[in-house]
């Protein structure tokens, strides 16, 4: 059993919270994709599960066809939801609330983004939906397109990585690791 994490190509909204915004995959995103797609040539997967959120199906597209696979697609491996702060930078947030987004930092991940995804209620979707692509996958090899904040869950909970190594593991726009047997080493490729 193998699981294949990809994080989603770079849109026009890097940089800035973009958990259920749903931007396209800009010109340098293309780009990751085809490196993407040239560094997993020599991959074998059985299926391609991805996001349904455009950046995550528009990286997904031409590895599904590279490898002539379907693409899966689910809300579950959707990134956290930011609420109110879908689309904006770190400093517009301060900007318009200063004492939320100073509570937040403080209380990160115990507090949401105002009308935001809880964080206990992420990774509580997130351990679900890995849990059961385990499951599917005892004697295949999947693909999974998602968001860096899925990720870290999985890096984190499921492989034992600190916040700071998972954060590090990917930041790069089309990075991956594999989660292979029982989910207990992981393998990065940026």
């Amino acid at each position: 059993m193998s699981l294949v994490f990809i994080r989603h190509a770079q849109t026009d909204l890097a940089g800035a919270f973009c958990g259920h915004s749903d931007p396209l995959v800009n010109s340098i995103g293309h780009k990751q994709i085809a490196e993407m797609i040239s560094r997993l040539r020599s991959e074998t997967f059985d299926a391609i599960y991805s996001s349904d959120l455009c950046r995550a199906v528009e990286t997904a597209t031409p590895l599904a066809q590279a490898f002539a696979l379907p693409i899966i697609t689910t809300h579950r491996l959707r990134e956290i939801h930011f609420g109110d702060w879908e689309g904006l930078t770190w400093a517009e947030i301060e900007l318009r609330d200063p004492t939320y987004a100073s509570r937040w930092m403080e209380a990160f991940p115990a507090l949401p983004a105002p009308n935001g995804e809880s964080f206990a209620a992420f990774e509580n979707r997130i351990l679900d939906v890995v849990n059961h692509l385990c499951c599917l996958s005892q004697t295949k090899r999947f693909a999974v397109v998602t968001h860096a904040g899925v990720m870290r869950v999985v890096l984190q909970k499921f492989l034992g990585h600190s916040d700071d190594e998972a954060r590090n593991l990917t930041k790069t726009y089309c990075s991956s690791f594999v989660c292979s047997g029982v989910i207990a080493a992981t393998e990065v490729t940026r």
